[in-house]
């Protein structure tokens, strides 16, 4: 009897592109089978204006990563980022009445009561990230089960996200004829598939550079210490070249590409751009430095608000990991450099790796958060497998 393969497949909704990569299990690594990137419509800003023009879009990439994998595939892991998410620390405690074995089913009475923070309206839970439990008040715990106590504590980040914001994503993914597993923060998504486990217990911080939404995790040890969106992103690096050049904003996005970098101490005085006209006018030219300082001006408000970020959760001396740096904004010039210099540790790109026939056409960070959603799916599967071969048949008929 032929066995059936596993698909895992990972769907990164973009406001600028949506991009779908599709993955097959093959015992505990995945290999891809084709990808696809497509232009995005229907966003304003990080959110959803355009249920339709969105789901649209996400068709459009399914239809072709189909045809490049020679597959059909029926859900996704979905990553959602934006300005509505953000992350917030919680705390559970659960009296056990007595001294006796923690057990499973407190675990799960620790974790719901973390869940239980007052949330403001239009706001859910996207997921919960366990730091560590206290056990009698001595923390630092990672399994506390079968320990004896009388009292279980347990520290928690948690992602939170619109309602509202959710549930469009979610239409739009379902009138693309795709399920949707789960949803995943984005930046956690980039994180896995660019950050391998032993960097991340070192202590690493993940920047998503995004056209409008720019998202920040942190991880120490094995817990996940912050998560977070900033208000700076992609589009505000081209809309203060559109301000300083007096341009219009597509003018200063193909400045930006072709002449752009965040580092303007080397470049010589003499150096001049020409800068995109209206027909039949003068053309007008700009020194290259004036350009780079915009764009070094930005990039180190940028990275300063990483480092306040940082700061409020301790981390700012911590991450011996370093910085890895992903999303389309990251591809900026000597961004690395920048971010080196404002925070003080070892930055570079975020590239997908872990698997198999990954091609160095998409060695590019901007395809690090579909990767990560695709690892994200098929460690999802690769449980749901091992749990059915658990149950047996003894399972089965107890079902």
């Amino acid at each position: 009897m032929a066995v059936k393969p596993i698909y895992a497949v990972g769907l990164d909704a973009g406001s600028r592109r949506t991009r779908m990569v599709i993955c097959l299990l093959e015992g505990e690594r995945i290999r891809l089978l084709g990808s696809a990137a497509v232009e995005s419509a229907g966003w304003l800003k990080g959110r959803i204006a355009d249920q339709q023009a969105v789901s649209d879009s996400i068709l459009a990439a399914l239809r072709e990563a189909e045809t490049a994998a020679g597959v059909s595939v029926e859900s996704a892991v979905v990553g959602m980022g934006g300005p509505t998410l953000r992350g917030a620390a919680s705390r559970g405690v659960v009296e056990l009445g007595r001294l006796r074995e923690i057990e499973q089913r407190d675990i799960h009475r620790v974790v719901d009561r973390a869940l239980r923070r007052d949330l403001p309206e239009d706001c859910m839970v996207l997921q919960l990230f366990p730091q560590d439990f206290v056990v009698d008040d001595h923390p630092g715990h990672r399994d506390p089960r079968k320990m004896l106590a009388e009292r279980l504590e347990i520290n928690v980040h948690l992602v939170t996200a619109s309602i509202q914001e959710h549930n469009s994503l979610l239409g739009a993914v379902n009138e693309a004829h795709l399920s949707v597993e789960e949803t995943i923060f984005e930046a956690q998504a980039a994180c896995f598939a660019a950050v391998w486990p032993e960097e991340r217990r070192e202590g690493v911080a993940l920047i998503d550079i995004g056209a409008e939404s720019t998202e920040l995790v942190v991880y120490y040890g094995d817990s996940m210490y912050l998560a977070s969106t900033l208000r700076v992103c992609g589009d505000h690096f081209t809309s203060d070249l559109a301000r300083g050049l007096c341009i219009s904003p597509a003018d200063a996005e193909l400045v930006k590409v072709e002449y752009g970098c965040s580092n303007s101490a080397e470049c010589p005085e003499h150096l001049w751009v020409e800068l995109p006209t209206l027909e039949g006018r003068e053309p007008r030219e700009a020194r290259k430095r004036n350009v780079n300082m915009i764009l070094e001006s930005r990039a180190s408000d940028l990275f300063g608000r990483v480092r306040s970020e940082l700061a409020r959760v301790g981390m700012e001396h911590a991450l011996l990991g370093g910085i890895f740096l992903t999303g389309g904004g990251a591809k900026l010039p000597d961004l690395a450099d920048v971010a080196e210099k404002e925070l003080q540790c070892q930055s570079r790109f975020g590239l997908a790796v872990g698997i198999r026939d990954w091609p160095d056409t998409l060695r590019d960070p901007e395809w690090c958060t579909a990767a990560g959603l695709a690892m994200y799916s098929a460690k999802l599967k690769k449980h749901a497998e091992r749990q059915k071969k658990e149950d047996g048949w003894i399972g089965k008929i107890m079902r």
